[in-house]
């Protein structure tokens, strides 16, 4: 049967049950929200103008869900009684101009699910740090016993998880593009990492807006709740004082002492979330290193002061947490020289957290698909620490112009291989080769997953 058809015997366009549920997007979460919506007695229908791969396909074939691929039929979208959409799929989009001036309600697989579920959520956003901080969160949640969900920007659909499962607690991983689509939505506890220029090319290239979107995560918070977020971070400083959250809030930092949330001391971090009651670590048994790692080692403690669970179940799951693929990860020793892993880092900031962690000498791979990047926070680092830059990416010239005078050899790539052999080349032993592109993946990749797997293959041929 041809992909851009519509599929299913039960397709219809009649509304019955409780209205008729219109998914845009078919990824996990889409899936995951078609799941729940059927569970709760909609009509559902799923339109993707990509290629539904095989493995949703299935999923929505197995359910009798009607779904169509490659194209968004209007008739069958604008009869919605609400849309539920991805979170990739701009507001510039035809389809939801259209559904906005119909009126149709376009709302986040998060807002949907969430209505259907009186588990606690610990809402985990920021412009970096996200999926680290969540699931090192999640580790110490679950390794306390708690029973718990992980969803959001990672792993499994949080409305898949809200049909199928009975947990407690989730830890979502929010970003920017959820929290546009969240709305009567609200975060238990609610934690801002940080905000940097990422983006940006989605709100209007201006920092207030992305800032906007990012302190949605506290939307209608109560006084009981909890608002943890970055005293060291001045754009979240700016956006707190122009948002005056509500909720309880335990600021971290590691240049000042604070009253109340978490601080370091020398090389201790002391978090306490009541005046009596303190957790102290020293900050060389934490698993994660890195300054930015102490930053999110922080604010999941943080949550695990709030949640009440004991000082050495938190200290014990802080210090042998193990962090995701694609961040920071250690690839392999070949000649002495050190290969990483840093695909996930999509942005500047991620990159500079990246530099900022290294203790040798780096040839950088770097480049992709430039969201309005500016380069020049990295200029410091790269002068410092970086000695050839290797371009992986259609249009590397933003990149040449911006280190042209900071380093003496800037090389183009094309191919995953090609970055692995030359900075092999350039690189002798104690240097390390590291991937951090600061940019998107898809002019080359499907995703940045794609393109850290074909690095760590590449390397694993040398």
């Amino acid at each position: 049967m041809s992909t851009n058809n519509i599929t299913s015997s039960n397709t219809k366009s009649a509304m019955t049950g409780q209205g008729r549920v219109v998914i845009l997007g078919a990824g996990e979460s889409g899936v995951g929200a078609a799941k729940l919506a059927q569970a709760k007695g909609f009509d559902v229908f799923v339109s993707d103008y990509g290629v539904i791969t095989d493995k949703y396909k299935a999923a929505l074939e197995k359910l009798s869900i009607p779904f169509e691929s490659e194209k968004h039929t209007e008739e069958l979208i604008l009869n919605a009684t609400e849309v539920i959409k991805s979170p990739g799929i701009p507001p510039t989009a035809p389809i939801i101009k259209k559904l906005a001036a119909k009126g149709v309600p376009v709302v986040s697989e998060i807002e949907f699910a969430k209505r259907y579920t009186n588990a606690k959520t610990i809402c985990i956003t920021g412009s970096n740090g996200k999926s680290t901080t969540s699931l090192l969160t999640y580790h110490i949640l679950k390794n306390a016993g708690l029973n718990v969900g992980l969803a959001g920007n990672i792993g499994q659909s949080f409305a898949a998880q809200v049909a199928t499962e009975d947990y407690e607690y989730y830890v979502l991983e929010i970003s920017s593009f959820m929290l546009d689509d969240m709305f009567a939505f609200k975060a238990d506890i609610a934690v801002l990492l940080n905000i940097t220029p990422d983006h940006l090319d989605r709100y209007d290239y201006k920092l207030e807006n992305y800032a906007a979107s990012k302190m949605r995560i506290v939307q209608n918070q109560t006084a009981e709740d909890v608002f943890i977020y970055c005293a060291d971070d001045e754009e979240s400083l700016k956006a707190v004082a122009l948002i005056k959250p509500v909720a309880k809030a335990f600021p971290f930092s590691i240049t000042k002492k604070v009253e109340l949330g978490a601080y370091l001391e020398e090389t201790t971090i002391h978090i306490l979330t009541e005046p009596n009651n303190q957790l102290t670590m020293s900050i060389s048994d934490l698993a994660l290193q890195g300054k930015h790692n102490i930053y999110n080692s922080m604010a999941s403690g943080i949550v695990s002061k709030v949640l009440e669970l004991r000082n050495e179940t938190i200290r014990e799951s802080m210090g042998n947490f193990k962090n995701i693929e694609h961040r920071l990860e250690h690839v392999a020793k070949i000649s002495g020289i050190d290969f990483i892993n840093d695909s996930k880092a999509t942005n500047v900031n991620s990159t500079w957290y990246a530099l900022e962690s290294m203790t040798s000498d780096v040839v950088l791979i770097m480049g992709g698909v430039d969201k309005g990047n500016d380069y020049n926070m990295l200029k410091d680092l790269v002068k410092s620490k970086v000695k050839a830059i290797v371009c992986l990416g259609k249009d590397n010239k933003r990149i040449h112009d911006a280190f042209e005078d900071d380093v003496e050899v800037i090389v183009n790539t094309f191919s995953a291989d090609e970055a692995a052999q030359i900075a092999f080349h350039l690189a002798k032993r104690g240097d390390a080769v590291l991937l951090s592109p600061a940019c998107a993946s898809f002019d080359l990749f499907k995703n940045y997953e794609d393109r850290g797997n074909q690095f760590k293959a590449a390397v694993r041929e040398l």
